[in-house]
């Protein structure tokens, strides 16, 4: 049986992470080119151009580029870049782990996320504000009785209350939602904060999650020609991805000539190997880049941007 945790308004939470502080795409007119230009065409600058020409031509061919991506990216303020990338068309679907999409609808609702987390639990505090559990815990039990991905739930939610969603322009489930791209949300039970909150449904989460995974290997069986992006997820999307990579081939999907990309900040053994080099293997190519996300992202990003078709 569930205990029944204390806990405590937004307001009272010191947030790390706030809006005003997120990256800014520059104003129309720039362009990065003459900056990629420069670099040099060996090792890193090669393989940077490599992952972007292998985006733009899966998109100039109508083939999907699909982002996998973890919590820390929302919290580096990248979400305005990969925005962009979604209205342009850049990128066909975006998955999420649990935490990427509490720390989204957090902005969308308060317009700031990430708590001090060594200072509140010991205080017993840590992850227990009311409102993103109450609201979250409500979206998922009602997408659950609607036969909803979890995605798909928290955009109709999000959608459904604009009053307490101010800042749902800088959302990404809001923004796929609204734009028709597939996104799907990740969840590993116990690893969110929001599963301590007496509103959350543990079954209900699992059957949304659970939609949410067949949702997410529908548009993997489709990436022959196209991109798989994994951005900064260690292990939990990595092993999703390998798992849909499975069910493809088990179902008669070659994928032949899937790119597969990996950018972090630092290498990790199960995003090497279960998405640079095993599914590639045989049938296309997979790249790896090490780096800040608060630098990749914005150029790679930038970089698609202008090489992309006109919409």
């Amino acid at each position: 049986m569930k205990r029944r945790i204390t806990t405590y308004p937004m307001a009272q939470r010191q947030n790390l992470v706030k809006l005003a502080d997120f990256g800014r795409l520059p104003a129309a007119g720039y362009s990065i080119k003459p900056f990629l230009d420069a670099l040099p065409g060996i090792h890193s600058g090669t393989t940077f151009r490599q992952i972007v020409a292998a985006m733009a031509t899966a998109r100039r061919a109508g083939r999907p580029v699909v982002l996998g991506m973890g919590a820390h990216v929302i919290k580096c303020g990248l979400a305005p870049f990969l925005i962009a990338l979604i209205e342009k068309k850049g990128l066909t679907a975006l998955a999420l782990n649990g935490a990427g999409s509490i720390h989204d609808f957090e902005l969308a609702a308060f317009g700031e996320t990430s708590e001090d987390v060594a200072k509140e639990l010991k205080a017993g505090r840590f992850g227990c504000v009311e409102e993103t559990g109450a609201w979250m815990g409500e979206a998922v039990s009602a997408g659950a009785a609607a036969g909803q991905g979890l995605g798909e739930a928290l955009y109709r939610y999000i959608d459904a209350r604009p009053d307490r969603f101010p800042h749902r322009e800088t959302s990404l489930l809001w923004q796929c939602g609204r734009l028709g791209v597939p996104c799907s949300v990740h969840v590993a039970i116990g690893t969110d904060f929001i599963h301590l909150h007496p509103a959350c449904d543990g079954a209900a989460l699992g059957a949304t999650t659970f939609r949410d995974f067949e949702l997410f290997c529908d548009q993997v069986e489709q990436l022959d020609h196209g991109v798989y992006w994994n951005l900064g997820s260690a292990v939990l999307l990595p092993e999703v991805f390998l798992k849909a990579v499975s069910r493809a081939h088990n179902l008669g999907r070659t994928l032949e000539g899937m790119t597969t990309v990996n950018t972090d900040q630092i290498m990790h053994y199960r995003a090497l190997t279960n998405v640079v080099k095993r599914p590639s293997l045989g049938v296309g190519a997979g790249f790896h880049l090490t780096g800040h996300h608060e630098l990749l992202v914005p150029l790679i990003s930038l970089a698609l941007l202008e090489d992309l078709p006109p919409c």
